[in-house]
């Protein structure tokens, strides 16, 4: 039986349905400021950084509808029933007033940021509401859905500086978000005893497809960054050569991870994954600091 929220009891589930450590994942707002050669711009950084309050609002008010309307198969999850809507710990009435307040608060705030900025943060918006009501039920396009998220916000990183947004780093953006997709779904079959019943979608897929899925991705990955660190174009573009000593970390993260899914079973949660396990982290810090020294310091 679920038990609805009491009042005064709103504060916690709420915050706790907004997934603060999942903001991370908007850092790529600020791609376009740092390859762009921005970061010490102080009017530059300070609309990325306006752009990523926005991004935390939007996508907040995206994981709310998301729970909202996965709330009876959460029920059935033995981690995601304890999750606010489903638990019953947050009306959905509550929600839904949460995650409209986001929203609009989020495109007006957008809105101060620019026209261009306004339109790639709307088109994030509407894109992850029919994603919740309709697209996550569609196989490979759920995936390429949720890739598309990270697209946007490092094109919305671009707009909002009024840079051109470098199709290397869409492409490599792209195919990582894809990577991480496809080890998702991997490991939501393998893990989950009973996976299919509560995301129907996943009986679209199967472990031999997602691997053969996995092993494009990842090769296709770890060739476009190599191509985009040692291309002539990119090097004059970002005014050093030295841009190939970032592959090295690149390829330690693909291959750790993997490691992480083939011998450990995880990955079914990305960013947990990347910010509990020292290795990973450690590397992201590396890959990083190269990629300052390379832009900034060494030319």
């Amino acid at each position: 039986m679920i038990v609805e929220a009491a009042p005064g009891s709103f504060l916690r589930p709420a915050l706790e349905i907004l997934r603060p450590k999942h903001w991370v994942k908007n850092v790529f707002v600020f791609a376009a400021l740092v390859f762009a050669g921005k970061l010490g711009d102080q009017g530059a950084l300070l609309r990325a950084l306006g752009a990523f309050a926005c991004f935390c609002a939007l996508s907040s008010a995206a994981y709310v509808l998301n729970d909202i309307s996965d709330r009876e198969a959460d029920r059935l999850h033995p981690v995601k029933r304890h999750r606010p809507v489903a638990s019953g710990a947050l009306s959905v009435g509550a929600a839904v007033l949460l995650a409209i307040g986001l929203a609009a608060g989020a495109l007006l705030g957008s809105l101060a940021l620019g026209g261009p900025f306004c339109a790639v943060a709307t088109t994030y918006l509407l894109m992850n509401l029919a994603y919740s009501l309709v697209l996550k039920r569609v196989v490979i396009l759920d995936v390429m859905v949720v890739a598309a998220g990270f697209l946007l916000r490092a094109w919305a990183g671009a707009v909002v500086l009024g840079v051109e947004m470098s199709h290397w780093l869409a492409l490599c953006t792209g195919l990582l978000a894809l990577f991480l997709g496809f080890v998702k779904r991997r490991q939501e079959i393998e893990v989950l005893e009973g996976a299919t019943v509560q995301r129907p979608i996943l009986r679209e897929y199967s472990l031999p497809f997602l691997d053969q899925m996995i092993s494009v991705v990842t090769a296709s990955t770890v060739l476009a960054y190599s191509l985009y660190a040692f291309s002539p174009e990119v090097a004059k573009r970002l005014g050093t050569n030295h841009f190939g000593l970032t592959i090295p970390f690149v390829l330690y993260g693909v291959f750790r991870y993997l490691y992480l899914v083939h011998r450990r079973g995880e990955g079914e949660n990305p960013t947990l994954l990347v910010l509990s396990d020292l290795p990973p982290l450690a590397n992201v810090v590396l890959w990083g600091t190269s990629v300052l020294v390379a832009l900034y310091a060494w030319h």
